[in-house]
Formats: structure tokens, sequence, C-alpha cells
């Protein structure tokens, strides 16, 4: 399904594929890119400055590469490999379509509204594309994104007029008695620093049943999951409530008693865009236990040259306990037996089988760093290794609700393959900090 486009980009590519379509023809031969043309200007004044930067999207770092002779093939007629974005349609560059070319959608100013998780604006933890920019890709794509020729406005690149886009709007509570609201008041990230916290905030004194989940987010922001606490934790790592806890102290080292609280975590929810909201099928819902809290967990990546505010907020919209015909659970399923030798890509696989029958309908991934791929199929039944989910992005990997729910009996389940790739010289394992490894399975089912 081709998402919509803002109003103003709309117009413009109607005339522009009419006007430029004479230009789209001829292609140079594969792997090779011209010194000249739109394409070279917009990788070179415009991909490789704002996005080939800090080890993002060039060789080696795990992304596509926006550098180099190989960026044209890479993007124009690609599938990408998030999973959301290849299920609606969308290529990474779809010729004389920018409305179905992913890339267009991740360099649009955070404030625009998409309708399903394409993950981050880009560039991330940086200021957007000016208008202009964003106008010359818009031209050429709809050019038919030939890879030589000049078929976009060059005085766009030189325009510094901001992206329009409306101000940061916090987000509206739910109307009393159809949810509850939970906030991350507004906080600094300093220059060139990433800054990660937890709040743990009381729900309700009853239970709830949550069937909608709604996050929004000010812009740079890298992720905003949300945790329940395993019931068994000890009472010492319970967190106290309303209270900012940093994950790193002062002086950059890992803050030890969040760390220890980690390990109790239960997956709720989670979002890595600053707008994003699903819903489960009818009269499935999440149960919040009356009296409990919700850990909330938000990230901000800052590598301008000034302070940023970073604010979250997430609404859960509730049903009545008669509406619900199903009580959901989430899946928090992870291997820890990860070993990983210096220098060495390894692929590490593990089944998870259900005693049940269970019925799953969202899906997500979680590793660290050196996670480069992971896939998860199909374990047992007429669908036995069949790959339902794939990432490729250790740091927003793809949310998916599954267009058809997956029904699995006892025995049958799901199995997680993970590359890693460890570059370092020191052996990786599993564990909490950074520098450690996971490869977590996370979803909704009933």
């Amino acid at each position: 399904m081709p998402l919509a486009l803002p109003p103003l980009r709309a117009s413009a590519i109607a005339a522009l594929a009419a006007a430029l379509a004479a230009c789209a023809g001829g292609d140079a031969p594969s792997g090779t890119v011209t010194v000249d043309g739109s394409f070279a200007r917009l990788q070179n004044e415009v991909l490789v400055p704002s996005c080939a930067t800090g080890g993002c999207h060039v060789s080696g770092s795990g992304q596509v590469v926006l550098s180099g002779p190989a960026a044209y093939d890479g993007l124009v007629n690609a599938l990408p490999t998030h999973t959301a974005a290849r299920l609606a349609g969308l290529k990474r560059v779809a010729p004389g379509r920018p409305d179905s070319s992913l890339l267009y959608h991740r360099l649009l100013a955070p404030t625009h509204r998409l309708p399903i998780d394409l993950g981050p604006v880009m560039p991330e933890g940086r200021a957007p594309l000016t208008a202009g920019q964003v106008e010359f890709l818009v031209q050429w794509i709809a050019a038919g994104a030939p890879r030589r020729g000049e078929v976009a406005d060059a005085a766009l690149l030189t325009d510094r007029t901001p992206q329009s886009a409306a101000a940061f709007q916090p987000l509206e509570a739910p109307a009393a008695g159809s949810g509850i609201q939970l906030r991350v008041e507004p906080f600094t990230v300093a220059p060139h620093f990433e800054r990660e916290l937890f709040v743990h905030r009381r729900v309700a004194p009853t239970d709830l049943y949550v069937r909608r989940i709604h996050f929004r987010m000010r812009p740079s922001s890298h992720h905003f999951v949300i945790y329940g606490l395993d019931p068994l934790i000890p009472s010492q790592f319970v967190p106290p409530w309303d209270t900012v806890r940093d994950i790193r102290n002062a002086d950059g080292t890992m803050n030890l008693t969040n760390m220890l609280t980690m390990g109790y975590h239960v997956f709720f929810g989670g979002a890595m865009q600053p707008e994003f909201a699903y819903e489960f099928p009818a009269g499935v819902a999440l149960r919040i236990p009356g009296g409990t809290g919700l850990d909330l967990n938000v990230h901000y990546a800052n590598h301008g040259d000034a302070p940023i505010t970073g604010e979250a907020a997430v609404n859960l919209h509730t049903i009545p306990v008669g509406q619900v015909t199903k009580v959901a659970r989430t899946i928090n399923w992870g291997n820890q037996s990860i070993t990983l030798q210096p220098g060495q890509r390894t692929t590490i696989e593990k089944a998870f089988t259900v005693t049940d029958s269970t019925t799953i309908f969202a899906l997500t991934s979680h590793t660290h760093r050196l996670g480069e791929r992971f896939l998860i199929r199909i374990v047992g039944g007429a669908r036995n290794g069949e790959t339902i989910y794939e990432s490729t992005d250790w740091e927003h990997p793809a949310f998916l609700i599954l267009p058809h729910p997956l029904r699995l009996g006892p025995g049958e389940g799901l199995r997680s393959v993970v590359t890693y790739n460890n570059a370092t010289g020191t052996v990786v394992r599993f564990g909490l900090q950074s520098t450690d490894e996971m490869g977590i399975i996370f979803g909704y089912a009933y």
C-alpha cells in the first residue's frame, strides 16, 4: 500500500513525473557512478555529509552503504530489509514513486506523521535535511531516479529553508475512563552525548486492560520502551516511583543498580520513531495488574553542538473487562548462551516452543551493537522453517504486526537465527551491558 505524501510534495511530484520522464532513460553499467548528474550531487552534497558519517551507512556498518560507487545499486529498486516497509510495498528508492520510496520517508522532518513504523528519521541525532534538499531528492526520484543526467534543480541544494513541520505537540491524554497517559517529562541532552534513562510510574489501583498503545516523542529519540517488572524481583531492586534514573553515572560508568533492575524487566511495549501506535485484534488486551507500575525507558542521541530537549509520552487505551475475550501476554524469548569469538561472524540459533495452543500477532527483536541480522523462523507445523521476520538494524529493529496472526500448536514455536559480527579483539558473551550481547524475540500473543 503506497503511503500518503505530505500535501506540499504531492503536487510537485505529479508535475515533475510528467515534465521530467524523458530524462529518466540510459543507465550506466552496474556498480558505476558518474562524476556529474543529479544522483552524484545528491550523494556528494547530501547523503555522504549527512548520513555516511560517524560510522553510519558506510562499508562494514551493517547498514545500507550511501558512500562510494555501490550506493546507487544499494538504493534504486532495492528491497528494504525493514520488515514493515517491505510489507507495505516500498523500495529503498522506487523510480518515479517518491511515495513508495523508503529513503524519502526516512528523510522527512520528525513531526511528519507516518501511518506505520518505518524506522527513525535520518540523519539520526542531527538536524533534519532542509526543505530544498528533500525537494531535490523528490525531483530526482520523480524523474525516474537515473544514475546519470541532470534531472533536478541543483539550486535546491543551497536552499537552507527548514522543512515545514509543526512544532512538537505533547500527546493529548485519553478521555476519562478510556485509558491513561504515562510521561517522561522534558529533560536536557548535552551536545555530542547520548542520554538514556528510566522512570518508574504507577499505573492504576485496579486492573487495566490495554488494547491500543500510542507513543509520541520529541525528535532525536532512539527508542522508548516500556517494561513491567518480574513479580520475583527482589525488593531492593524495585526502583522508586517517579525518580529519573540515568543508565550511566556522571563519570560515564554504568549504574549498577539500574543494571540489576534491568535483569527483571518484562517487555510491555515500545517504539523507535517519534510517533507510533499499534492496536491489538478485537477483544484482545494486555492486563496490567492493579497496584503495579511500568518502568519507562527513553534514549536520546544528540550529535549536534547545542543541547536538545527530550520528552516522551505513551497513551494506554483501555477497554472494559467485559469486552475482553482474550488476555494477551508478551513474548520475551531470549538466548543467554552467546559466545562470540573476536574477529569473526557467528550465527547462533535457538528454538522456543509452546506447550499450549498460542496465537502470535506481533514480533520485534533485540540485540546489541554486534547484531548484524536477526531472523525469526517458524518451528514445526505446515510452515516449518518459514522466515516471518527479518531485521538488519540492531538499533531500530522492525516492529511487525503480523497481517495474519500465527497459530502455533503444542510443540511448535519460533526460532531465532542471529548473525553477530564481532569486529572487536575480545570474546563477547551474553550480558546486560552495552558491550555484552543479547538475542531476544519480543512480541505479543494470546
